[in-house]
């Protein structure tokens, strides 16, 4: 499986860490779904809202959204039945590791760009 790869919490703000991540994937030619908060599109960035059922399937789910607003996407999160979530720095929710540990999905405390400059990802 390509290691297609949800990016929760994106945004179109190029000094934003997600944003970064979704360049830095792109450029590996690694499949890409932006979730944020806003819809956004130009050339090089599509950023979609809400929890789509039909998308790709996911490989790595990388969270840029702090705990108290994880919560609401448990569920969904777990649907997609990734191989890993991907916990970058001020994301780590003990509470949404244990339930994806439970779910048979790798929970990782990392940050995804370090990963992918280091051939870690």
């Amino acid at each position: 499986m390509e290691k297609s790869t949800l990016v929760l919490g994106a945004s179109p703000n190029p000094e934003r860490v997600s944003y970064q991540a979704i360049k830095s994937l792109k450029k590996r030619n690694i499949p890409v779904i932006a979730i944020g908060r806003k819809i956004y599109e130009d050339h090089e960035l599509h950023i979609i809202t809400g929890m789509p059922a039909d998308i790709i399937p996911i490989h790595t789910v990388t969270l840029y959204l702090g705990p108290p607003y994880q919560k609401e996407y448990y569920d969904y999160i777990i649907s997609l039945n990734p191989k890993r979530i991907i916990f970058n720095p001020g994301t780590v929710n003990p509470e949404l590791a244990e339930l994806a540990r439970n779910n048979g999905i790798e929970a990782v405390e990392g940050c995804m760009l370090v990963m992918l400059k280091t051939g870690q990802f």
